[in-house]
């Protein structure tokens, strides 16, 4: 692993070196908690300083120089100290001492942990700082005593005292990134930053622990944290040293809140007593916060939880669980959360008898998408008898835990304890889901339907519509999965989730027949209902979250991506290790960035989801697909061949829904590889496939790819046709582009241009602008130079990207042409320029003239755009 790089604190670098180079006239103290990073910024700003203008000398305090009289800075004084000297003397000595080796320069003391300096030491610095052409800069640690010279230095007002905050969630991201040696997944992430509290020290321990246990795997370029804390020996010392020295009473309050945080206060103070809890709450081992009329105690750190629970004994471990799970049961568990936290305390201390109470809380970890513990509940339940309902409760989580052999396996095992027709309708349908998308047989379909018709109860009977319903769909076969979502929603006796799940498929459908803007709202006005179904059939997020994604990335409403991709599901798919959820979300992210142009960040989600999904099925190829598109816009063309061969392998017909956005990334990466024909042939099959089966969205956006590529002329006048019926903002838009194209008409490319980029299209506006730019050069325009600037400011926006509408034909101007225009574009005059260049003035004009002929420009105020519109001289 190579070492630590300094990232982040910019701000503060800055003001270690102001501070240093005495622009503000005062020296800088920065403090904070041990570990925070102000060892490290301190060094930084040092390095970073003129050595040969300033005298600097730096000094560490400690512990062990902390009762020695100048030993805090015996690190830069001279080693002649006079003995016998009074403390008076000793100071002027050390001054003077101090400004003869500065030989005349500023003096800049650097002191790190000052508040370990011996006394004489701290009064030092004091007069240091008080001196004329001297700064003092350092770091003292938050809470701890400190000496009255150094407290007063910023009393005095001689420095500025500033604290230093714990890592960013993005400084983390960036530090992970540099150290582990590339992207890591975002969960991972957020888990190290949630874990580390952002903590340098504690991060980087985290990190080395990980790494060397081999905890931090790579897939598809991606680093991930799998999530197990290891407390290597140096983690635990640093851990420990913030702990510090128990009573057994405080051990007690520790304990009791490591194994059931958030608990209650009252319900802490019951379990030991008020004196201790307040001692642990003022040593800041625990927080008491109020949270939603609850007053509840939490860990001061998390990591205090686990070197707390690895370090209590098994027997105690047992009997601290029976006792939590005893006093919230007195309490009455009325709360969710109680009743899952109750379930979980009494199977780990090995006092859990009821499988109701198991069953019940398996349930609500899948409700909340915690996978491992869903399942972990789920295996207690039916080995504590929970019959047919647990099994097939725990079936369902195997599946969507890409676990699908084994759900089948259970199912089966199983059948024959259905009881009746709610039974038997959530067997069907769970065993049909296993079958046709854990285990990809797409021919399961037509036998769940055979069987849906057996069932008299239309409530129980809607779920396997609903569920055939879906299977239809992604099959391809739409005509009878919206006749079957439609039986669904038409029938009063069905149930929420069949209904919500009805009502994605058809959402579903209409984005992709020219509505997304409605499924968009439609998907939206179903969260508020999602109290009815989630806890019984919680898997139904899926098929909403893919109409909803599919239908924003349609109408291109990237603020929506945005907005989702922040919103629960996804927080609670990363937080419980739901890989299907979190994996597709990282899809939608990375094609709203891609239709952005960030094509660096569209790549690491892309990769990440690639990552997430890859031991499973479903969206497995849509997620390699993303990656070769991205790739082929970058100009990649081996990634993207590469990438595309793995969609091609993991695409099955139970997932046929999904071809516009496979064969869309088969065109590019024709693209890519320079076969403009083969990829104008995908797209017109793509095109007239889109239109057979009536999805005018995505039929807009074949035909808009075949425009980009050159083949406008083609295809506008169909386009203008679907723009008619196609709602949103972006049907009307890519149809003017288009057009613009078609039409030859560089000040409408301008227009459009702008037009997409007030959409965040950058990558399309570019395109645009690129046109405009071409073509307003060819007739001399003076939107020429507008157009010119317009394309450098969207390039910008989507650096990487390669695609062969952005490549403008570049005039080639001569060195002399050139040296000249510079000259003209800055103002020089031409008799100075033919002075300069020893040419006469009707020569220089000559050359003008030329320039603006071949850059399309009609005078000197537009030179100076349409130069930097230029590729830079060889």
């Amino acid at each position: 692993m190579p070492p630590w790089s300094f990232v982040g604190r910019n701000a503060e670098l800055i003001r270690v070196a102001e501070s240093a180079s005495g622009t503000t006239g005062r020296g800088l103290i920065l403090g904070g908690p041990p570990g925070i990073g102000k060892s490290r910024l301190l060094r930084e700003g040092v390095q970073a300083l003129d050595q040969d203008r300033l005298a600097v000398w730096t000094a560490t305090a400690n512990a062990a120089t902390a009762g020695l009289p100048l030993g805090g800075l015996a690190q830069v004084l001279p080693p002649d100290q006079p003995a016998g000297g009074s403390p008076a003397g000793l100071l002027r000595w050390a001054v003077d001492a101090l400004h003869r080796q500065a030989a005349g320069r500023p003096i800049v003391v650097a002191i790190d942990d000052a508040h370990l300096l011996d006394p004489l030491s701290a009064a030092l610095v004091y007069y240091v700082a008080r001196s004329e052409n001297a700064t003092v800069i350092g770091t003292v640690r938050t809470g701890e005593p400190l000496h009255d010279p150094i407290s007063a230095l910023w009393k005095d007002d001689l420095v500025e005292r500033i604290e230093l905050g714990p890592l960013t969630l993005q400084e983390t991201s960036d530090l992970l990134q540099q150290v582990l040696g590339g992207p890591v997944d975002s969960a991972s992430v957020d888990r190290l930053w949630q874990l580390s509290q952002g903590n340098a020290l504690l991060l980087r321990e985290l990190v080395i622990a990980a790494h060397a246990s081999g905890e931090i795997i790579e897939s598809y370029g991606m680093q991930r944290w799998t999530g197990k804390v290891d407390l290597a020996p140096t983690l635990t010392e640093v851990v420990d040293a913030r702990i510090g020295k128990l009573t057994p009473q405080e051990r007690a309050v520790l304990e009791l809140v490591a194994f059931g945080e958030p608990i209650g206060l009252p319900l802490l103070v019951n379990a030991t007593d008020l004196a201790t809890v307040e001692t642990a709450e003022e040593r800041q081992l625990i927080r008491v916060v109020v949270e939603d009329r609850r007053t509840t105690v939490r860990l001061a750190h998390p990591l205090y939880g686990e070197v707390v629970r690895r370090r209590c004994p098994v027997t105690r471990f047992r009997r601290l669980l029976d006792q939590l799970a005893t006093l919230v049961e007195e309490t009455g568990a009325r709360r969710r959360d109680d009743l899952l936290r109750v379930a979980v305390w009494r199977l780990d201390s090995d006092t859990a008898r009821d499988p109701v109470q198991l069953l019940n809380a398996c349930r609500l970890a899948f409700a909340t998408y915690d996978m491992a513990l869903a399942m972990r509940l789920g295996k207690a339940a039916v080995a504590a008898g929970g019959g047919f309902d647990a099994a097939e409760t725990l079936a369902t989580i195997l599946m969507f835990a890409n676990c699908p052999d084994e759900g089948a396996l259970i199912l089966d095992q199983n059948e024959d304890q259905i009881g009746d027709e709610a039974q038997r309708s959530r067997w069907l349908a769970i065993r049909h889901i296993t079958a046709h998308w854990g285990l990809g047989d797409p021919t399961t379909v037509d036998e769940l339907g055979r069987q849906a018709q057996k069932l008299v109860d239309l409530r129980e009977r809607s779920l396997a519509l609903s569920v055939e319903s879906t299977m239809r769909l992604h099959r391809g076969d739409h005509a009878q999965a919206l006749t079957l979502a439609r039986t669904v929603l038409d029938g009063p006796a069905s149930a929420p989730g069949p209904r919500a799940l009805a009502r994605s498929i058809m959402g579903h459908l209409q984005a992709m027949r020219g509505t997304p803007v409605q499924t968009v709202k439609a998907m939206a006005a179903l969260d508020a209902d999602t109290a009815q179904w989630r806890a019984e059939v919680p898997y139904i997020q899926l098929g909403i979250e893919l109409a909803r994604g599919t239908a924003m990335i349609l109408a291109a409403d990237l603020d929506a991506v945005d907005a989702i991709v922040a919103a629960e599901f996804a927080g609670m798919a990363d937080a419980g290790n739901f890989l299907l959820g979190s994996g597709y979300l990282q899809i939608v992210r990375a094609q709203a960035a891609r239709m952005r142009g960030r094509l660096q960040e569209a790549a690491r989600a892309a990769s990440q989801a690639s990552a997430a999904l890859a031991t499973g099925r479903i969206f497995v190829a849509l997620a390699h697909a993303e990656r070769a598109h991205i790739a082929a816009l970058c100009g990649d063309a081996a990634s993207a061949a590469t990438a595309f061969a793995e969609a091609e392998r993991a695409h099955y017909r139970s997932m046929e829904v999904l071809y516009p956005w496979l064969e869309e990334a088969r065109a590019w990466v024709a693209v890519a590889s320079g076969d403009l024909s083969t990829a104008a042939e995908v797209l017109r099959r793509l095109a007239a496939r889109n239109r057979n089966d009536g999805f005018a969205a995505h039929e807009m956006f074949a035909l808009y790819h075949l425009g980009r590529l050159g083949f406008a002329a083609e295809v506008h006048e169909r386009i203008d046709a679907l723009a008619q019926t196609v709602e949103g903002r972006l049907a009307p838009a890519m149809a003017w582009h288009v057009r613009a194209m078609a039409e030859v008409d560089g000040g409408s490319l301008l227009a459009v241009a702008e037009e997409l980029a007030d959409m965040e299209l950058n990558l399309f506006a570019a395109e645009a602008a690129a046109g405009a730019v071409t073509l307003l050069r060819g007739i001399r325009s003076p939107q020429t130079p507008r157009a010119a600037q317009r394309l450098a400011e969207l390039r910008a926006e989507c650096q990487l990207a390669v695609t062969p509408a952005l490549v403008v034909p570049q005039p080639m101007l001569t060195g002399r042409e050139r040296q000249i225009a510079r000259l003209a574009a800055a103002g020089v005059p031409s008799k100075e320029i033919a002075d300069q260049l020893y040419l006469s003035s009707r020569t220089v004009d000559n050359h003008l003239m030329r320039v603006y002929a071949k850059l399309g420009v009609t005078g000197r105020a537009e030179l100076a755009a349409a130069l930097r519109s230029l590729p830079p001289e060889e």
